[in-house]
């Protein structure tokens, strides 16, 4: 004879339904990726095209090419290295007169 069954108190969750399957898909052929479109293409350009283009969008740009903070702190690395260790204050508008006029001098030199 069989024991009798208990009844749980817990209900029985619903199961979660089963999403359809997707149709297979091809491999991407040559030249195309996975997540664009067929009829898109990825741009090649010639061998320093690239890096003329760059040329020219900072040379018509205006902002600086190096971080504030990172040139600020150079300048008093090195002010404090040429001062025996005396440490100056530098006002922000002299600091920042610096870096214009030190990048503008590297665009001229080169």
């Amino acid at each position: 004879m069989k024991p009798p069954q208990k009844s749980s108190s817990r209900r029985k969750s619903a199961q979660p339904q089963k999403k359809p399957a997707a149709p297979p898909q091809s491999p991407p052929s040559r030249g195309e990726t996975s997540h664009r479109p067929s009829t898109q293409r990825r741009r090649r350009y010639r061998p320093g095209a690239r890096a003329l283009m760059e040329i020219r969008k900072y040379q018509k740009s205006t902002n600086l090419l190096i971080q504030k903070t990172p040139f600020f702190r150079l300048v008093r690395e090195i002010c404090l290295k040429y001062s025996r260790g005396v440490f100056y204050y530098w006002q922000s508008t002299a600091l920042m007169a610096l870096q214009e006029v030190s990048i503008s001098y590297n665009a001229l030199s080169m």
